[in-house]
């Protein structure tokens, strides 16, 4: 069985999706670009924009009742992977000593929904 659920914390889907799918145990995030949750609007550069999708995906986790440290997988997507050491930048503020990383595939594509530089979908397993 699945169930649709949403934060309140984020901003308002700009297309029709589900923001996130939960199945049994597994939460999947639809891929986020970085819009800030007060104006909609999407911050600029890939350091900027991971930033900002980290900071979304923490409010989302705790609106869904989730924890970072449950978050086990995380695919990202950039339309500039030469500054992938600025988005890099940026996850390891996030995921420290403190707060291992989890499971992350990346990629270079082409281009992003709405002009954004980079894209990252979260996948969450809460027992």
């Amino acid at each position: 069985m699945r169930e649709i659920l949403t934060a309140k914390s984020l901003p308002a889907p700009k297309f029709r999706y589900s923001p996130c799918v939960k199945a049994g145990p597994f939460y999947h995030m639809a891929g986020m670009v970085g819009l800030d949750p007060e104006t909609g609007k999407l911050v600029q550069g890939p350091y900027e924009e991971t930033l900002r999708i980290l900071r979304n995906i923490t409010l989302a986790a705790a609106d869904l009742g989730l924890a970072l440290t449950e978050l086990v997988s995380a695919n990202i997507y950039t339309t500039r992977m030469q500054d992938f050491p600025e988005i890099n930048k940026a996850w390891e503020e996030l995921f420290t000593a403190d707060l291992p990383p989890p499971a992350r595939t990346s990629v270079g594509v082409a281009a992003l929904p709405l002009g954004a530089t980079v894209e990252i979908e979260f996948r969450f397993y809460k027992a």
